[in-house]
């Protein structure tokens, strides 16, 4: 294993602490997400809910505004900001924690570091044009996942003949791609990217050996609550599979996980605690 250089990862005006795990709470303030669609995207009831997460235990809020479950549409720019900017603004003033957002588009990724964001998650890599400059100017870390495709597309046959070694060489030709735009490998986060362009043959066979995608020596992210992968597993809907995700959640915590994105956080941040304390003992 290669290990990070540093457990701070300086996030915008606050610091993240990776020296243990973190739990990232999801606000989605979206129309459609496959999850929890509409329930937040008014400001208020954004606002109530990130909170709840923070006094939850979470150390992350991430904010979306265009879903990425398979088969949803792109969104405009200006639609995708109007949807995220007022929520990131509220909550960076009214919370103390760290505000990530969950964005491709550049000019979200240049307004919402302006407006105090410390995370630009991107489930496209910076690949979308301008998104590479963009990141690079915020100064912020970026978490960077694994995706063939598009999620409108993502989930039609996709196939591999070697995973991990697929997977490894994707996120390892973005990371060059950051360095030679000014980003540093200090500054970058890691996601497998379960569920997107994998099968369940996939995603289990990933998780299991996710600990490969520690050579690159960065902290590693995993998001998979209530995803598809459990549904299919445990053949539970979307609303039973709470016990499947704090599984997973233990499970790649023990795997060496640093954050876990999820939705029912103040069940995952007793599952990473009680982990932690037994991992830390003497």
């Amino acid at each position: 294993m290669t290990l990070m250089s540093s457990t701070r990862l300086p996030c915008g005006n606050r610091v993240l602490d990776l020296s243990h795990p973190k739990v990232m709470g999801i606000l989605n303030v979206t129309p459609d997400s496959f999850s929890d669609g509409g329930r937040f995207s008014l400001r208020d009831a954004a606002l109530r809910h990130a909170e709840s997460m923070v006094n939850a235990g979470a150390a992350i809020i991430d904010i979306g505004g265009e879903s990425t479950r398979p088969g949803a549409p792109t969104v405009s720019a200006h639609e995708e900001l109007e949807r995220v900017a007022p929520i990131v603004e509220a909550v960076g003033a009214e919370l103390d924690i760290i505000v990530s957002v969950d964005t491709s588009t550049p000019e979200v990724m240049r307004e919402v570091a302006r407006l105090g964001a410390g995370l630009i998650n991107d489930v496209r890599s910076l690949q979308r044009e301008g998104a590479l400059e963009a990141a690079a100017e915020s100064g912020l870390p970026v978490c960077l996942m694994h995706m063939r495709g598009e999620p409108g597309t993502m989930q039609i046959d996709p196939r591999y003949q070697d995973l991990m070694g697929e997977v490894k060489e994707f996120l390892g030709e973005r990371m060059r791609a950051c360095a030679a735009a000014g980003i540093s490998s200090e500054k970058i986060i890691l996601d497998p990217g379960f569920g997107f362009a994998k099968t369940l043959k996939h995603n289990l066979s990933l998780f299991r050996h996710m600990e490969g995608l520690h050579s690159f020596g960065r902290p590693l992210l995993v998001g998979v609550s209530r995803k598809s992968m459990i549904g299919q597993a445990l053949g539970r809907e979307v609303g039973e599979r709470l016990y499947g995700s704090l599984a997973l959640a233990a499970l790649a915590v023990v795997k060496g996980a640093h954050i876990v994105r999820v939705h029912d956080v103040a069940e995952t941040v007793d599952v990473v605690r009680m982990i932690d304390a037994v991992q830390t003992a003497e």
